[in-house]
């Protein structure tokens, strides 16, 4: 790039263009038209060349900066110039700098989004503020209660303490019944007061919960639609975890099955050695525990889907293939647990049917002990059954050396938080997305590199969050020109794996094992939903 750029400093073009404009200005009047035409023209020639030595320069400057470096700029400047221009000619209309661009309006729209976000957050700072003041008020209140209750029986205590201890030597057991009554008496109005103070407690806490969850999705989508790229990890931090990842899970995976076969996942057994209920998820209400579970699905699509994304990169090197991967082990995640958690739910069902056969709240009681119990739930059975699934997938075009057991951390969580959303009322799912279909935009954002004015979706990058038909959580996707044969082509060109049932390796990550792949007929992969 440099020598092209000192080519273009030593070469004199554009100085002997500044003379030949004054002299062209001078000789115009008494030029004829050809002459003045040839001039014109020779100018735009000697300028044609200056162009293009500048858009060679342009073009190796850009690939210096990689993959991201150099985005905003080339949004910012050339694009809106390049449609500026070219819709003036094809109007022939003199370029007009104050026509907005489709950048402008872009800009225009994001920065009308921000500021939309920041007076929601604003709004939800101030309601957070307010409730917090409303439980500090109520939290003095009970202690002021509690020590005016501790006083008072102190004092009633140390008054009636010589008469308690004459009492007591003469008649104990006839002492302790008016003492019994006595204290019945006088503590039911502040152990009413006391219960209610623990409600209204109890209540904010989980309001603040919901807040809290609500103002740091916000703040992740803001920051999301900020910043035009993901962040890049360091290669070296993403190898490094995906070696000891690698280590490590081939020891914890044969662990969790030998813990999942020694720990009884049915019910039955559960209620036969009756295990008390964790205090916190069962003062959990069903607002908090939908607001606890949103923060842990953004967290996932935030910093677990990047975190796969680096160990899937050190074995694919085509981004889309990566992006692709995780999508449908998203879907299958979803999928399994869904149909893990109706079976165990038939199964709680079956070993709650003889404690309450006459019950009218049957139904109340299986949910509690679900939520109460979601430890129960063995998720590396749901992950070996989601590496099967994806392996005969025909949509995953993936090489033979790596293996999808680098995923399984990924897709525990996402089981794990599947699982626990089906405890919900109503229960949350996942948007069936297709490839090839019109883009929705109340559903899915446009990626960084999508094409704006494509209405089809290339592929998804992430699922939409719903709940039964309104969209909670938004997803991702790629749209580009094509998006429909380019997806029929890539079906009839990919090659599925053998079915093979899952097996703890002695590594995870590259196998010297080679696996078979057997060509799969050309088929529409269905929902399972």
């Amino acid at each position: 790039m440099a020598e092209i750029l000192r080519k273009l400093v030593s070469n004199e073009a554009l100085r002997s263009m500044q003379d030949k404009l004054e002299s062209w200005l001078r000789e115009y009047n008494t030029n004829s038209c050809d002459q003045n035409l040839n001039q014109c023209l020779e100018l735009i020639e000697q300028v044609a060349k200056v162009q293009g030595q500048l858009f060679g320069i342009l073009t190796t400057t850009a690939q210096e900066g990689g993959h991201y470096d150099g985005v905003e700029i080339i949004k910012s400047r050339l694009l809106p110039w390049l449609e500026a221009s070219f819709t003036a000619a094809s109007l022939g209309k003199p370029v007009d700098s104050r026509v907005p661009s489709l950048q402008d309006t872009f800009d225009k729209e994001r920065q009308k989004e921000s500021g939309v976000r920041e007076r929601d957050i604003q709004q939800l700072d101030f309601e957070l503020n307010s409730t917090r003041n409303q439980l500090n008020q109520v939290q003095d209140e009970l202690k002021s209660l509690q020590a005016q209750e501790d006083a008072r029986h102190r004092n009633s205590q140390h008054r009636s303490s010589e008469h308690r201890r004459s009492e007591q030597r003469k008649s104990e057991p006839r002492g302790s019944e008016p003492r019994g009554a006595e204290k019945r008496s006088k503590d039911p109005r502040s152990m009413e007061v006391i219960s209610d103070y623990e409600k209204q407690l109890r209540t904010l806490k989980d309001e603040i919960a919901a807040l809290s969850a609500e103002k740091s999705a916000l703040q992740g989508r803001s920051t999301r639609s900020r910043s035009p790229s993901p962040a890049p990890h360091s290669r070296s931090q993403s190898r490094s975890q995906s070696r000891s990842q690698s280590r490590s899970q081939s020891r914890s995976q044969s662990r969790s099955q030998s813990r999942s076969r020694s720990r009884s996942a049915s019910p039955s057994t559960a209620v036969a050695k009756i295990r008390s209920p964790s205090p916190n998820r069962a003062k959990l209400s069903s607002v908090a525990r939908k607001a606890a579970l949103l923060s842990r699905f953004s967290d996932a699509y935030s910093q677990a889907r990047l975190d796969a994304q680096c160990l899937l990169r050190r074995c694919v090197d085509k981004a889309e293939t990566v992006q692709r991967i995780i999508y449908i082990a998203t879907v299958e995640a979803f999928h399994v647990a869904k149909m893990a958690f109706r079976h165990f739910k038939i199964r709680v069902r079956k070993s709650l049917t003889p404690s309450y056969v006459e019950s009218n709240d049957f139904e109340d009681a299986v949910s509690d002990y679900i939520i109460c119990h979601l430890d129960l739930y063995d998720s590396q059975s749901s992950v070996n059954d989601v590496i099967r699934a994806m392996n005969v997938n025909p949509k995953i075009s993936f090489p033979p050396e790596a293996d999808f057991c680098l995923l399984s951390n990924f897709i525990q969580e996402i089981c794990c938080i599947a699982f626990a959303m089906q405890t919900l009322e109503p229960p949350l799912d996942i948007a069936f997305g297709a490839d090839g279909e019109v883009f929705n935009d109340c559903k899915y954002r446009r990626s960084y590199d999508s094409d704006f004015t494509a209405p089809l979706v290339l592929y998804h990058i992430w699922p939409a969050l719903m709940e039964n038909d309104n969209v909670i959580m938004k997803g991702e996707a790629v749209t580009k020109r094509g998006a429909f044969w380019n997806s029929v082509r890539s079906v009839s060109r990919c090659r599925s794996r053998s079915l093979s049932p899952i097996c703890p390796r002695s590594h995870v990550g590259l196998s010297t094992i080679s696996r078979s792949r057997s060509p799969s007929p050309i088929r529409c992969v269905l929902p399972r939903f």
